[in-house]
């Protein structure tokens, strides 16, 4: 899509401003270098407001028009360019431009900005004040290309706001196929409804993105919803769906009814939507493939004379969704399976702990089990989700309280700050890191019948592309020994720790006396997940 309306540059037309040279810009923003000028782009919003008395609701009906305007350009073969007059009356503005995708373009330049002095464009005189759609005059030559230019109001309730613009690139002219004259039919049909207000249609705002255009597929209905023209591809789309004759002469409704799969009420529905009644989206799935459909019902003199109706063959997109929705659930169920699998080994582990009589044999085993389980906890949190990201608070809450265990009612555990979302690669081993870490401030930290409190503190920082994690795990226990290094200390904990920290996470990691009382953890990693 060539929308220029939101990203628009400002220029005063005078006699002809590019004999300042191609790194100069003259307008309303003075004399500027040409990286400073594009630097000032205002939105369509911002030229409508700034040089415009139209209101919030007018701007509303040309941001409908401008989001559906595509398709009378693909249909016309032209350029289109939204002027709008100035509050005054004494000048136009250009607020927004669109480019053919099915011809060349007659605009090499950024029309939007620009304002040109009533009266130096007739055409546009007359479409403003008259309200019609003027033809009249011979073909503009623009850089040795003629171009055929015409002006279409805009109207809305009864009132002018402003006028298109339709320049045609005559260069390539040829003799037009029956395809280029039901564009060229169509494309009338539509103008008409602009300048009498019916065309867009309010409250059917389209996702243009998504909806089908011009040149995936189209049908023109008569009255009826009989077909009178269908493209090669619409033609292929139908065929794809299972029908084998030529679509002309049929009723588009019950044909494509006949080709739905369901039966009953639903087909009525259908028959009447394919038939281009009223303006809808919809599509439609058979055997073989699938078929995405847009009705546009055509008034240009208030009573319907027919319809477009837009298609797109969908069938590979459809079958890739199919497989990307199999994917992420093939994938949500091997974390389910691996949480469970590692919940067994925890309670087989917690088991064995029980028939051990060696205290130290036994706090190993418990050791072991917290380990697995902050492991499953990511899991489970991944198996609820659509993709390889999780929410790590909620993560680090449940290992602070499952590591509190150690101790009941004597020591207590707080989060602050916020982690946020965290890729599957980080989270697991930082969740086993924050295992580690919690358990051996509430193991060392404290001694038997001690009272304290344990804060792990997250604040995420740094740019999208160099993102970072940083994380303090805070006691206020008995603090360190004399002489303690933690880049030497042989604890199985701290060893696993740095060997997570540094070596998979590539972050860094210390240990140090709090600035009050007990014992300081700091972690440093880069994260490339949003926050």
């Amino acid at each position: 899509m060539h929308l220029k309306g939101c990203g628009a540059r400002e220029r005063v037309e005078g006699p002809d401003p590019r004999r300042r040279g191609p790194s100069v810009f003259t307008g309303l923003f003075g004399t500027l270098s040409a990286d400073r000028y594009a630097r000032l782009v205002p939105s369509m919003n911002d030229l409508v407001r700034q040089h415009t008395a139209l209101g919030d609701s007018d701007l509303e009906w040309l941001h409908l028009l401008v989001s559906e305007w595509q398709l009378l350009s693909d249909l016309s073969f032209a350029d289109l360019v939204l002027w709008v007059p100035t509050h005054d009356g004494t000048r136009y503005v250009s607020v927004a431009q669109m480019r053919p995708n099915t011809g060349p373009t007659s605009y090499q330049d950024d029309m939007v900005g620009h304002l040109v002095p009533r009266g130096r464009r007739p055409m546009l005189d007359a479409a403003l004040d008259e309200g019609r759609i003027v033809r009249e005059g011979d073909p503009e030559w623009r850089e040795e290309v003629p171009v055929r230019v015409e002006s279409i109001p805009v109207r809305r309730e009864g009132r002018v706001l402003g006028v298109i613009a339709r320049n045609t690139n005559l260069l390539t002219v040829r003799t037009p196929s029956r395809l280029e004259l039901t564009y060229l039919q169509s494309a009338s049909d539509l103008a008409q409804m602009i300048a009498a207000g019916s065309f867009p249609f309010p409250g059917q705002q389209v996702d243009m993105d998504a909806s089908p255009r011009v040149g995936d597929g189209l049908i023109r209905l008569d009255a009826d919803g009989v077909v009178q023209y269908a493209s090669p591809n619409a033609l292929s789309a139908y065929h794809r769906l299972g029908f084998q004759a030529d679509l002309v002469g049929h009723h588009l409704g019950s044909t494509t009814a006949e080709l739905a799969p369901s039966r009953g009420p639903v087909d009525e529905a259908l028959a009447k939507v394919a038939s281009g009644w009223a303006p809808r989206e919809f599509e439609i799935e058979g055997e073989e493939g699938s078929i995405q459909l847009r009705a546009i019902p055509l008034k240009p003199k208030g009573a319907r004379i027919g319809s477009l109706v837009l298609l797109r063959d969908v069938t590979e997109l459809r079958r890739r969704e199919r497989e990307l929705i199999t994917k992420d659930a093939t994938i949500r169920e091997i974390h389910h399976r691996v949480k469970n699998n590692l919940q067994t080994v925890a309670a087989l582990l917690r088991l064995q702990a029980r028939r051990i009589e060696s205290d130290r044999g036994r706090e190993a085993l418990e050791e072991a089990v917290r380990r697995v389980g902050s492991i499953a906890i990511v899991h489970e949190t991944l198996s609820q989700n659509l993709d390889e990201r999780v929410e790590f608070d909620e993560i680090a809450d449940r290992v602070l309280a499952m590591v509190a265990e150690i101790s009941p009612g004597q020591v207590t555990g707080r989060r602050t700050g916020r982690f946020g979302i965290l890729d599957a690669e980080v989270a697991t081993p930082l969740s086993m890191v924050l295992t580690e870490v919690l358990q051996n401030a509430l193991e060392h930290g404290y001694r038997q019948g001690d009272t304290g409190t344990v804060e792990v503190s997250a604040v995420r920082g740094g740019t999208s592309k160099d993102a970072r994690l940083l994380i303090t795990v805070q006691d206020d226990g008995v603090g360190l020994p004399e002489n303690f290094d933690p880049k030497r200390a042989g604890n199985l904990g701290l060893q696993i720790v740095r060997t997570l920290v540094e070596g998979e996470l590539g972050g860094t990691f210390d240990m140090v006396p709090a600035p009050e009382r007990g014992t300081q953890v700091i972690l440093d990693i880069p994260v490339r997940s949003q926050k």
